[in-house]
Parts: structure tokens; sequence; C-alpha cells
């Protein structure tokens, strides 16, 4: 039965070829989504094994962010960016679930998940969410809640204004064009919670840093932070 489903698996391949969202080769049999080469050429920065790190730095003397990290380094060439470009401009999801799924794996391995009772994806504003068709840091939350079992939050932190692409601002043009664009119904719902918020790319922590201070207005909250890639810059 196992030989007729591999033949099987093997025709269908044949007329609708698996490639791998991150170089384009095809997939293996037990490949899914990306290839055992792009998984492992994906540059891991192991910050959630260290409490001083490049990401967390960014919100001293900012923001109260109890812990901070992200997957990968977001570089020109780099595997990770070329899966969120897939994500995001192409629309497939499975990627930033899989990707999720992927890191909770390491997060939860290391105990940096230990006490988080809600998972908050980076919101989008409706206008740009409905046009994409999805928010990539909810995508990028569901799979990490899929492997944690922490519930994802999508109802108490909103957008509630546009802002500009933050490509290409600066530090100071970045925190100023998020400045006052989120905001919360419920203080209530978050009120003594560990948070884990969610983002894509972190790049200077401004969108990251206008939501916590949302969150951080609840009594007694607390807000850890994790995004799939780090943008040096």
């Amino acid at each position: 039965m196992g030989y007729l489903y591999d033949l099987c698996d093997d025709f269908i391949s044949l007329l609708f070829p698996r490639l791998c969202l991150g170089c384009g080769d095809h997939l293996l049999r037990n490949e899914k989504l990306i290839c055992t080469r792009c998984y492992i050429s994906i540059p891991r920065t192991n910050f959630h094994l260290k409490s001083d790190n490049p990401v967390a730095r960014l919100f001293w003397g900012r923001c109260h962010i109890e812990k901070a990290a992200a997957f990968s380094f977001y570089n020109r060439d780099s595997r990770i960016r070329k899966l969120i470009h897939q994500l995001k401009y192409k629309g497939e999801r499975e990627i930033g679930f899989e990707l999720g799924r992927i890191y909770a794996f390491s997060l939860k391995s290391s105990g940096f998940l230990d006490g988080i009772d809600l998972i908050i994806p980076v919101p989008l504003h409706p206008l740009k969410e409905r046009k994409r068709g999805f928010n990539q840091s909810e995508i990028i939350s569901r799979g990490i809640s899929d492997v944690s079992g922490i519930r994802v939050d999508v109802n108490s932190l909103k957008r509630t204004g546009a802002s500009d692409t933050q490509t290409r601002k600066s530090r100071y043009d970045r925190w100023t064009n998020v400045e006052g664009i989120f905001g919360m119904e419920d203080r209530g719902a978050v009120q003594g919670r560990h948070i884990l918020l969610v983002d894509d790319v972190i790049t200077t922590g401004s969108t990251v840093e206008a939501c916590a201070e949302v969150l951080l207005r609840a009594e007694n909250t607390v807000v850890c932070v994790v995004a799939l890639a780090f943008a040096q810059v």
C-alpha cells in the first residue's frame, strides 16, 4: 500500500512539481515547502538564548520589553528574505505558518515561551489586510501557536490609523510614522497577561515599540517580542 502511495505521489509530482520556495529547486518526497539545503542555510541568530542581544537592545531606554529575539538575519541575499517575500507578496501563507512552527520549537525548548499567556501579532491596517488577504504576522503567530498551544489574540490590539511604508526611512522617521496608530478597545483582555508580540521583520523596532506601549498601558502586563527576521541598519 505504501509503495502504491509513493508511486502516485511521484506521478503527481511529475505533473505538478513541488518547488522549494527558497531556491526554486524540486522538493524531495519528505521535504515540505523548503528544501533541506535551504532549511540548513537559513542563518539562525540564536538571540533567544541571550538576554543581551541586538534585538533586545533596540528597546533599552525606550519601553519595557521583557525579552526579545528574532529567528534569522534579514540580509540582501538571505534565504529568510526570499521566504518572507513569498509570504507577503506572493500569498504563500503556508511558509509563514511553517516558519512560525520551526521557530517555535527553538523558543519552546529554550524556555523562552515559559509563562506566555497570549500571542498577539502586530496588526495591519484593515484596508491593507483586506487588499493582501491576510496579516503575515498573524500567520506566523498561528505557526507558533500550533507548536506551543498558546492562544492567538487578534482582537485586543488594533491599528487605528494608516502609515507610510517604513522602507528607507530613518530611525526617527520610522518612530514618528507609527506614533499613535495603534489602540486597544478593552484593556481588561490583556490585563495581567504575559504577551508574546509577533512581527515578521524588525529593523529599528519602532512598530513593535508603538504596539508594546499600548499593551503596557494595561495593568500588570508583560510584553516579550519575537520576529522571523532582524534587519540590521
